[in-house]
């Protein structure tokens, strides 16, 4: 299923083959929450902006529309008109970003939904259950995202209840995956490494979870307010425990430069809302650095965002003209930049992959990590 087919250090350039077609890696996955990305664009436009994967969330479409319609639509690749991968996370993410909702015990976690109040139960059958319905791609295990800081104790406790519902999340999987009218009978799945900030503990989590032979593995839990620099340390730390011949995903992540760094230390997927979510904010980003649109300097310029930028707003527009949407308020603004950011996320990771081939990544390394972070 996944082929590391040229290494220059620990940056990998591999391929992941699945039901709905080859991912090429390292690969940024492009969230779509709710099956839609915001800000306007759909799955036809991801395609123009070389999109590979999608990411749709498990608790936001069990909640609305409800996985029971979209099954009885033929399932996520039929209801949004997607053919390529899909990954859809969990929900256990919404153990952490529900924490003032949500009670969690061994069977699972109760909370109410933040669109009308009504209770859920969601453990990790009911994940599985509702993933199947979705018939995504990828699936991931239903684990605890434990806030930082939090004490050693409860991260212990929490790593060794996360490693209990995964083995409930394959077993259940197995089963799903066996019935006659599963929509994605070769649905994947991929663990997730826990442990907050504590490397001994993210360490014993991976050797363990490793065991299972699960078809990737995540490392969840970072991203969520520690310093970049522990964020980096935590993955020096975890990175010689994951398994060499399976897909690694970093959950969450993040700026171009915390891609740039993450591949340089052994990781091959991402995701992260913010190309979406800071476009739509008039943020964009270029090779050259960061960009407000908003800026004054861009009232008269009539240059694209970025030069020689083959995406769809950079072959048409100027930034003169996009400054001039975001102040108006105009919905096109939020559109055109969201555009642009998918494309510069999914061609940075193309360059990534082609300087990788090339034996480049050192040099490609040392030459954007600080630019891709530099505010113009």
């Amino acid at each position: 299923m996944f082929k590391v087919i040229h290494t220059e250090k620990r940056a990998r350039r591999g391929v992941l083959s699945t039901v709905h077609g080859e991912v090429q890696t390292p690969v940024f996955m492009n969230v779509a929450t709710s099956a839609a990305i915001k800000g306007g664009v759909s799955s036809l436009d991801l395609k123009e902006v070389k999109c590979q994967v999608e990411l749709c969330n498990t608790y936001h479409l069990h909640v609305r529309p409800g996985d029971e319609l979209i099954r009885k639509m033929g399932g996520l690749h039929k209801f949004m008109n997607w053919q390529r991968p899909v990954l859809t996370d969990s929900g256990g993410f919404q153990v952490f970003s529900l924490s003032k909702l949500r009670k969690i015990k061994e069977e699972g976690v109760y909370f109410n939904s933040h669109v009308d109040g009504k209770k859920i139960f969601m453990g990790p059958e009911e994940s599985m259950r509702i993933q199947s319905n979705l018939g995504s791609t990828i699936a991931m295990a239903f684990d605890e995202c434990v806030e930082n800081p939090a004490t050693y104790k409860y991260a212990k406790q929490s790593c060794e209840r996360t490693t209990r519902w995964l083995k409930r999340c394959q077993a259940e999987m197995k089963r799903l995956n066996s019935l006659e009218d599963t929509i994605n009978p070769n649905q994947m799945l991929f663990g997730i490494n826990q442990g907050c900030t504590f490397a001994d503990l993210r360490i014993k989590h991976m050797e363990e979870i490793a065991k299972l032979d699960l078809d990737g593995y995540a490392i969840g839990g970072l991203a969520v307010g520690e310093p970049i620099p522990e964020m980096y340390s935590i993955i020096d730390a975890v990175e010689p425990h994951m398994p060499k011949d399976k897909p690694r995903y970093l959950m969450g992540v993040g700026t171009p430069a915390n891609i740039v760094e993450a591949v340089y230390r052994g990781i091959d997927m991402f995701d992260c809302v913010m190309p979406s979510r800071d476009a739509r904010h008039a943020t964009v980003f270029t090779m050259n650095g960061i960009m407000h649109l908003k800026n004054q300097a861009y009232m008269y310029d009539d240059r694209p965002i970025e030069e020689g930028c083959q995406c769809p707003c950079c072959k048409n527009f100027s930034r003169s003209y996009l400054r001039h949407l975001f102040k108006a308020n105009e919905q096109l603004s939020g559109r055109l930049a969201v555009l642009h950011n998918l494309w510069f996320y999914n061609t940075l990771t193309e360059k990534i992959r082609e300087a990788i081939e090339n034996d480049a990544y050192e040099d490609f390394y040392n030459e954007y990590r600080e630019i891709l972070a530099k505010r113009i």
